[in-house]
C-alpha cells in the first residue's frame, strides 16, 4: 500500500489523512472507568477475589463482614487506577504542549503561523535554526546553497552527532520565492516506524522540472522530534502527521517482561489454591456430614426441617470464604511498590554515576530488578562497550609493505612519510580512498581550521589521519569533493553513493576525477566483503597476512580498494542502480544487487589498523589464558568439519576442566545456525566464553534467543544502534550511554555510564533486590496461611461449621497494617555488606540457582506457618477458652499471639538493623496495642473493654511468652544447628564480617555437574554420507589442533570468580 501526497495543496489530502494532532494518551474521560477495570480484571487474582467479595455480599454464607475483602480490595484498585490515572495525565500534558507550538506553514501561497496540531499532509512546512521538526517531512529547500542542512536526531534515535540532510536533486537551485509555489506530487508508502529507511518517489509539476521521477531515501527526510542545527532555516513537504510520523508509529507500552521469580510466585500461587479448593471441598464435607448427624441433636442448633436445594453448597461456600485469605490479596501492590524502590535505590547509586560524562544509572523498567540477580549468560558488544569508542589510526599495509609495525604508530613511520613525499602512486591511492570514501562532512571555522562531522569513529579516525599525511579533505559541496595534497586541490564529482549495510559490510563511491575525467569506484569494507571480490591476477595473501596479525594485535582492520570504470560500463550501470533506487518494492534488495554487479574485480590497495582501547577499568583484567579454538569456513562442509572438533574438545574439557573459548565469525555462525543449531546450541551450553566476530544485529539477537530456548536468564548489553535488537531479545536489556549516542540505553531497561558499573548492578543492586522479593513474597504467603490455619483449627470445636475465630476489623487491620509494615521495611536489609559482595562474586550462584525462592524453601515457610498456627491456637484455646473467657478475647489473644510471632519472625530473618528497622518491627508491636486500646474504648467497636481486661491479666502476658517461647525455640535450633556445623558461603562471609576478619579464600561453589544429555538432548551433527566419524579434539596435546594461545592470567570468567557459575538443576532446550 502506498499514498500520495499533493504538494501544497490544501484541499487534495485534507480528507484522506489525519492532521498533526498528538495523542499518546491511554485513556479519556467517558473510558478510564471501564478500561481501566476490564484491565485489572483481566489478571487471574483480581477476578478471584472480586468473586470472593461479592460472595460475601450473601450474608448466608459470609463469616465475615463484607468489608473485610471489599475494603483492601477497593484499595488495590484505587492505588492501581490512580497511578494509571496520574502517568496518562503527564502524557496529556506532554502531548498538549506539543500541538499547541506554534510552526510557520504555506496556506494558498502565504507564510502563516499555525499551531502545530493544524498541519496537514501536503503543507509545507517552514523551520528556523534550533527549532524542532513537528511533523515527517521531505525537504525541499534549505538556507546552504548546496541544498544541505544539518540536524540532530538524538531524540529519535539517541546518537549525538549531527546527521547531514540533502535537498532532492529536483529541487536544487529552486529560488526562495518560488518555494511557496511549488507544486509536485510524492508517492510514498504508508506510514511505518522504521526510521532507517524511506522509499519514495517525487515528480514536480512544470514549470519546476519536466515531470521526471526524483527518488527519495531517508536522507532526504526530516523526521518527527529531530532539530535543525547549523542551518539558517530549512522548508519541507508534510508527508506523515500526527500519530502517523515514524517516531508516532514506534511508539507503544513495550509488553512486560516476566520474571523468573514472578513465574516462580505464579506457580506457588496455583499451588496454594489447589491446596485451597481441596480444604474447601473436605472440610465442606466434613460440615455437611456433621450438621447432619450431630448439630439436628443439639437444642441451641436451629436448622429447619426441609433444607433449600442450595442447602449443601452454603458450608462449602463459607469455607471458601474463610479459605480465600490464603492467597494474600496484598502481594501484587507490595511487590510493585518494593520493585519500584529498587529501581529508585539505582538511580540514587552515587557509586555508578560515570565521572567523565556525569552519567548516572537509570531502571527504565522497575519491575525486573531481581531478575538481575539470577542472570547467568551476559551477552555484550565490543566497540564503545568494552572499548572506549575512541578509534586511532596505528598501522598500515600497503601494497604488501607494512608500516608502524616497529614505532607502533604509522604516521611517525619514515619510511611511509618517504614515499608520501615521493608520490608514490599507490600510497596516493590509499590515502585518497582514505580521504573521500565516507560520508564525512568538512567544516571550517572562522579561523580557518577544519574539523569533520563524521557518523562513524571509523571514518572519523581515517580522515584524520589522511589530514596528518597531507591528504586533507578541505570541502564537500554538493557532489564536489575537494581535498588538498601538498598544497594543491584536487576536485573529485560524486557521481553515486553505494551506502554501508550490516549484509554488505562494505561500502563506496563512484567518483568522477576532475583532472583526467576517469570515473573510479572506490571501496571499503571487512576482509571478507573485500577480498574475495579482488581481480583475477591479484596476489591477496600479504593482505590477508595483514589482517591476522593485526586482528592477534586486537586492532580494527579496513580494506580499500578502487577500480577504473569505462564510462559506457558506468552508464549501464547507473540506469540499473537509478531503477533500482526508485521502486517502492523491495528497494533495498534491488539496490544491494546493483551494487554487486560494480563491486568486482577490486584492486586491493592495502589495509588500515584503527586502535579502539579498552576502558580503563578493563585493563589488566582481561589476560584469559588457555586457548580459543576457531570455528570458521565458508562452506557448509568445512563449517562442519570445524564444529565437530570443537564440540569434541568442549565435551571432554567437562570431565577434565581446562580454560577453553571459541570463537567464530559471522559467516560460520550463519550456517551453523542454520544447519546444526542443536549442536551449536550445546557448544554455547558447554563454553565458558565465546568471541563471535563480525554478526549482524539480527545474529546478536539470534544468539540471545538460542540461550533463552534452554530456559538460561540472559542480560544484553551494547551501546549501539546495532545493538538494540539484542538488547530487546534478552531477558534484561542493559544500554551504555556511550559515544554513538542513546539509542541503546533507551531501548533497554537498564542505562549505565560504563561498563564497569554492570558488575555493581548485578551483584549488588540484583542480588539484593532477589534476597528481598524471595523473603517478601514467602513472607506474604506466610502470614495469609498463619491465619487460615487458625481459622481452620477453630473451625474443628465449632462444629464445622465455617464460623471465623476473627472479626471484620480485626481480619482487614491485620492484612493491611499489622504485618505489612515491618516486611516492606525489609527493602533495606543486607545480609552481606557491599564491598564483601563485590569482593565474592561466586556467592552470585546462590540466586542464579534460585536457592532463595523454590518448592523446597515455600514448603518451609508453609511449615513454619503450620506450626505457629498450631501453637497459637493449643496455646489460646487452652488458656482462654470453654467457660474462662468470651470468644472476642480468645479471637484477641490468638491475633495478639500472630503478631507477636511475626515480629520476632521478621526480626530473625532481618541480617542487617537499622533505626528504621527497630522501629517499623517493635513500633509496628507497640502500634497494635494502641490502636486496640483505642477501639476497645468504643462502646460501639464490638471490642468494648476486651484490651483493657487482657492487658491487665498475668495469663495474657505469659501465655504471649508461651507462644513466642514455642514458636521461635525450634526455630532458633534449627537456624543455630544449620549456621554451626552445615554452614553455607554467606554464613561464612557473615561470620568472618561480624569478627572483622578478612576471607582469603572462600573456595569453589560448584554444584553437581548439569546433564548435558538433558539439556539439549540429540544435539549430536547430521553427519554426511561417506564420511569418517572420528575427528581429533582441540587440546593442546593434540597435532591437528587449531588454536590460539592466550597465554597466562586470570581465567574466562566475566567476574573473575574462582569457579564456573553453573546451575545444579536441569532443563530442557525446547526443539528448534
Amino acid at each position: 500500500m502506498k499514498r500520495f501526497v499533493y504538494i501544497n495543496d490544501d484541499e487534495a489530502s485534507q480528507e484522506l489523512y489525519c492532521d498533526n494532532r498528538i495523542s499518546n494518551r491511554k485513556y479519556t474521560l467517558l473510558n478510564f472507568l471501564p478500561k481501566n477495570l476490564w484491565e485489572q480484571f483481566s489478571r487471574f487474582m483480581n477476578q478471584y477475589f472480586l468473586l470472593i467479595a461479592c460472595l460475601q455480599l450473601w450474608s448466608l454464607i459470609t463469616p465475615v463482614n463484607p468489608a473485610s475483602t471489599w475494603g483492601p480490595l477497593i484499595f488495590i484498585f484505587s492505588v492501581s487506577a490512580s497511578k494509571e490515572a496520574w502517568d496518562d495525565y503527564n502524557r496529556y500534558i506532554s502531548d498538549k504542549k506539543a500541538n499547541e507550538k506554534e510552526v510557520w506553514v504555506v496556506r494558498q501561497g502565504i507564510k502563516k503561523h499555525i499551531q502545530a496540531q493544524n498541519i496537514r499532509v501536503g503543507n509545507i512546512v517552514w523551520l528556523r535554526e534550533n527549532d524542532e521538526v513537528p511533523c515527517d517531512l521531505v525537504l525541499v529547500g534549505t538556507s546552504d546553497p548546496q541544498g544541505l542542512c544539518y540536524i540532530e536526531t538524538a531524540a529519535l534515535d539517541g546518537e549525538t552527532d549531527l546527521k547531514t540532510r540533502l535537498t532532492p536533486s529536483a529541487c536544487m537551485g529552486i529560488d526562495l520565492e518560488l518555494l511557496h509555489k511549488i507544486k509536485g506530487v510524492i508517492e510514498c508508502p504508508n506510514p511505518d516506524k522504521d526510521i532507517r529507511r524511506f522509499d519514495a518517489n517525487m515528480r514536480l509539476f512544470p514549470p519546476f522540472i519536466d515531470n521526471d521521477v526524483c527518488p527519495l531515501t531517508i536522507k532526504n527526510t526530516l523526521l518527527q522530534s529531530c532539530y535543525l542545527r547549523n542551518t539558517e532555516w530549512a522548508c519541507g513537504v508534510a508527508v506523515y502527521t500526527g500519530n502517523e510520523t515514524k517516531l508516532g508509529m514506534s511508539r507503544g507500552i513495550p509488553e512486560p517482561k516476566l520474571t523468573a521469580m514472578d513465574a516462580m510466585i505464579d506457580k506457588l500461587t496455583g499451588a496454594i489454591f489447589v491446596f485451597q479448593i481441596v480444604v474447601v471441598v473436605v472440610l465442606g464435607i466434613a460440615g455437611n456430614v456433621w450438621k447432619d448427624t450431630e448439630a439436628r441433636k443439639q437444642w441451641y442448633v436451629l436448622y429447619p426441617q426441609k433444607d433449600p436445594w442450595y442447602e449443601l453448597l452454603v458450608i462449602p461456600l463459607r469455607f471458601e470464604l474463610l479459605c480465600s485469605i490464603m492467597i494474600p490479596i496484598s502481594i501484587k501492590v507490595s511487590l510493585d511498590l518494593v520493585k519500584s524502590l529498587y529501581a529508585k535505590f539505582i538511580d540514587w547509586d552515587v557509586e555508578m554515576i560515570d565521572q567523565e560524562t556525569d552519567t548516572s544509572s537509570h531502571a527504565t523498567n522497575t519491575a525486573i530488578s531481581e531478575d538481575l540477580g539470577q542472570v547467568e549468560y551476559i551477552l555484550t558488544d565490543k566497540t564503545g562497550t568494552l572499548t572506549e569508542n575512541k578509534m586511532i589510526f596505528r598501522r598500515c599495509c600497503i601494497s604488501g609493505l607494512f608500516y608502524g609495525n616497529e614505532s607502533g604508530d604509522a604516521l611517525k613511520d619514515v619510511q611511509l612519510l618517504n614515499a608520501i613525499a615521493s608520490n608514490s602512486p599507490d600510497v596516493i591511492r590509499f590515502l585518497t580512498v582514505m580521504a573521500i570514501c565516507n560520508t564525512v562532512v568538512p567544516v571550517q571555522s572562522k579561523t580557518g581550521a577544519i574539523s569533520y562531522k563524521a557518523q562513524s569513529q571509523d571514518e572519523d579516525a581515517l580522515v584524520h589521519a589522511a589530514a596528518e599525511m597531507h591528504m586533507v579533505f578541505v570541502n564537500r559541496n554538493a557532489n564536489i569533493l575537494e581535498i588538498r595534497f601538498n598544497s594543491s586541490i584536487i576536485q573529485y564529482e560524486v557521481l553515486e553513493t553505494l551506502e554501508f549495510t550490516s549484509d554488505r559490510k562494505r561500502m563506496s563511491v563512484v567518483v568522477k576525477d576532475s583532472q583526467n575525467g576517469k570515473i573510479i569506484l572506490l571501496s571499503k569494507g571487512a576482509d571478507e566483503a573485500i577480498l574475495p571480490y579482488a581481480s583475477a591476477g591479484q596476489q591477496t595473501r600479504t593482505f590477508i597476512e595483514a589482517v591476522e596479525q593485526y586482528a592477534q594485535l586486537g586492532l580494527r582492520t579496513l580494506c580499500l580498494a578502487w577500480r577504473e570504470l569505462d564510462e559506457d560500463e558506468y552508464q549501464d550501470w547507473s540506469l540499473v542502480f537509478k531503477e533500482a533506487s526508485s521502486t517502492l518494492v523491495d528497494r533495498e534488495w534491488r539496490i544491494a544487487e546493483a551494487c554487486q554487479r560494480l563491486e568486482h574485480d577490486l584492486e586491493v590497495l592495502g589495509v588500515t589498523a584503527i586502535e579502539d582501547r579498552l576502558q580503563r577499568e578493563r585493563k589488566g583484567k582481561e589476560k584469559p589464558k588457555g586457548q580459543l579454538l576457531l570455528i570458521d569456513g565458508k562452506t557448509e562442509d568445512e563449517v562442519y568439519q570445524s564444529l565437530e572438533r570443537v564440540l569434541l574438545t568442549m565435551r571432554i574439557t567437562t570431565s577434565e576442566p581446562k580454560d577453553v573459548a571459541f570463537v567464530v565469525d559471522g559467516w560460520a555462525l550463519e550456517i551453523a545456525l542454520k544447519h546444526y543449531r542443536k549442536a551449536f546450541t550445546e557448544l554455547a551450553i558447554l563454553s565458558r566464553t565465546a568471541i563471535c566476530c563480525r554478526v549482524t544485529p539480527s545474529q546478536k539477537a539470534q544468539l540471545v534467543e538460542l540461550l533463552k530456548s534452554c530456559d538460561y536468564r540472559t542480560l544484553a548489553i551494547g551501546d549501539g544502534g546495532n545493538d538494540v535488537r539484542m538488547i530487546q531479545q534478552a531477558d534484561i536489556g542493559v544500554g551504555i550511554s556511550g559515544r554513538e549516542g542513546l539509542q541503546a540505553a533507551r531501548a533497554a531497561d537498564y542505562s549505565i555510564g560504563k561498563f564497569k558499573f554492570l558488575k555493581r548492578l548485578i551483584l549488588v543492586h540484583g542480588r539484593y533486590s532477589y534476597n528481598r522479593t524471595a523473603f517478601l513474597s514467602q513472607y506474604s504467603f506466610y502470614k495469609s496461611l498463619l491465619i487460615c490455619f487458625i481459622q481452620i483449627f477453630f473451625s474443628f470445636v465449632s462444629g464445622v461449621s465455617g464460623t471465623s475465630l476473627f472479626n471484620s476489623v480485626s481480619l482487614m487491620a491485620y492484612n493491611v497494617f499489622y504485618t505489612s509494615v515491618p516486611v516492606l521495611v525489609n527493602v533495606l536489609d543486607k545480609d552481606l555488606s557491599e564491598g564483601t559482595v563485590m569482593q565474592h562474586p561466586q556467592i552470585l550462584f546462590y540466586c542464579q540457582a534460585g536457592r532463595l525462592l523454590n518448592p523446597s524453601t515455600f514448603a518451609g515457610w508453609f511449615g513454619r506457618s503450620l506450626f505457629h498456627a498450631i501453637v497459637i491456637f493449643v496455646i489460646s484455646i487452652n488458656a482462654y477458652a470453654y467457660e474462662k473467657s468470651e470468644m472476642e478475647e480468645l479471637s484477641m489473644v490468638a491475633l495478639s499471639g500472630c503478631i507477636w510471632l511475626q515480629a520476632f519472625v521478621v526480626a530473625l530473618e532481618t541480617n542487617s538493623f537499622t533505626i528504621l528497622q527497630h522501629l517499623a518491627i517493635w513500633g509496628n508491636l507497640a502500634a497494635f496495642y494502641i490502636i486496640n486500646w483505642i477501639f476497645s474504648a468504643l462502646p460501639s467497636s464490638g471490642m468494648y473493654t476486651i484490651m483493657f481486661r487482657l492487658c491487665g491479666q498475668p495469663s495474657y502476658w505469659i501465655t504471649m511468652f508461651l507462644i513466642v517461647g514455642a514458636g521461635m525455640g525450634p526455630i532458633l535450633a534449627l537456624k543455630y544447628f544449620r549456621y554451626t556445623y552445615r554452614p553455607s558461603k554467606i554464613n561464612t562471609l557473615q561470620q568472618a564480617e561480624r569478627m572483622g576478619g578478612p576471607i582469603l579464600s572462600l573456595g569453589n561453589i560448584e554444584p553437581q555437574q548439569r546433564s548435558i544429555e538433558k539439556e539439549v538432548s540429540s544435539l549430536c551433527i547430521a553427519q554426511p554420507k561417506g564420511r569418517n566419524p572420528v575427528y581429533e579434539p582441540l587440546l593442546s596435546d593434540s597435532p591437528n589442533s587449531t588454536r590460539r594461545s592466550l597465554g597466562s592470567g586470570a581465567p574466562f570468567d566475566f567476574f573473575q570468580s574462582q569457579s564456573r557459575l553453573s546451575t545444579s538443576y536441569s532443563r530442557n532446550c525446547k526443539d528448534n
